[in-house]
């Protein structure tokens, strides 16, 4: 085994920002999903970069105009879970010397229709060679103070909730990476959210408006890891006693014998928003969304004991702190 997959890489960024000077007054702090610095009049410049490389992020049957456009969706959703609206992405790209001209329009014109879809646009960035494909994306917004959505202010007696339901990535990888049967319209339904993730972008900045959210990040890492996230930053623990999975996992996992609870809780790839609620402010927040054409699903509540569990009918069980991480997942 490596150092890297030794250390993992959470490991390895703890390493690198412990070799950084910390800007002082930070308006966000190291580890939370965005950066930001302060412009005054009450307003913040956030900014996030995420990288989608070949090898660990395009999985098979994905089309470089699906990982281009995914390398955007990535970071438009860490704005999101911010509450920040996107305005501009630059994009530096390693490109296989094997790659031709379609390849390359492919790469741009997914770039393109991914920025357009949350109403961004590219402004451009930077090539070079590579071993492997590499995108590399930085998104960039502006947000009032006030709006900002962090990890760090969840609650005991907060509600949890989240924007959509869970396990379809986890099942559509096992689909495309083993080459598992699933009726075809479960199929379509399940791989389709591998290759092509939606942001919640609307609910992200819709949640921001109501001032109800206490906590707030995005579910690419995997749900578990979302919440102990939160838990981290917060000092609080959670009981989950409404697991949102998704129809078709549960009926997926009947077909191959799989626990749904383990596909929802621990696949990542998923780009939903976790949020925590002031309790009093719930019908609000759940309003606030369905404005917008989308919904808020309460799945438990925040507690002052820093433990994570999972409640259902037949039993209590900790929920463990793994998810996707680099290095480490095979």
């Amino acid at each position: 085994m490596s150092l890297a997959e030794e250390l993992g890489e959470r490991k390895i960024i703890e390493i690198i920002l412990g070799c950084l000077d910390q800007m002082p007054n930070m308006p966000v702090p190291f580890g939370d999903d965005v950066s930001a610095v302060d412009i005054g009049n009450e307003k913040l410049a956030v900014i996030k970069t995420d990288m989608l490389v070949g090898k660990t992020d395009v999985p098979p049957s994905m089309n470089l105009w699906q990982a281009a456009r995914k390398a955007v969706v990535m970071n438009i959703s860490d704005l999101a879970a911010k509450g920040v609206k996107p305005i501009a992405l630059l994009a530096s790209i390693g490109i296989p010397r094997g790659f031709v001209k379609k390849d390359i329009e492919q790469i741009g014109k997914g770039l393109n229709a991914g920025a357009r879809e949350y109403n961004a646009y590219v402004l451009g960035g930077d090539t070079n060679e590579a071993s492997d494909l590499v995108i590399s994306c930085t998104a960039f917004g502006i947000v009032e103070k006030r709006y900002l959505m962090k990890r760090s202010g969840a609650k005991p007696d907060d509600l949890v909730a989240v924007t959509g339901v869970f396990g379809k990535t986890s099942s559509g990888l096992k689909i495309l990476l083993k080459s598992l049967t699933a009726p075809p319209e479960m199929r379509k339904e399940l791989v389709n959210a591998v290759l092509m993730p939606q942001a919640r972008l609307k609910e992200g900045l819709a949640l921001a408006q109501t001032h109800a959210v206490t906590a707030s990040i995005d579910s690419s890492d995997g749900l578990a890891w979302s919440l102990h996230e939160i838990s981290r930053a917060s000092n609080v623990g959670f009981v989950i006693d409404n697991l949102a999975v998704a129809r078709e996992v549960e009926e997926f996992a009947k077909i191959h014998d799989f626990d749904p609870v383990e596909l929802s809780l621990y696949g990542g790839e998923e780009y939903e928003i976790v949020v925590t609620v002031k309790p009093e402010l719930w019908e609000k927040a759940k309003k606030a969304t369905e404005q917008v054409g989308a919904s808020l699903t309460k799945i438990g509540q925040v507690t002052e004991e820093k433990t994570l569990l999972l409640r259902t009918k037949e039993r209590i069980i900790p929920i463990e702190a793994r998810g996707w991480e680099h290095f480490k997942t095979a």
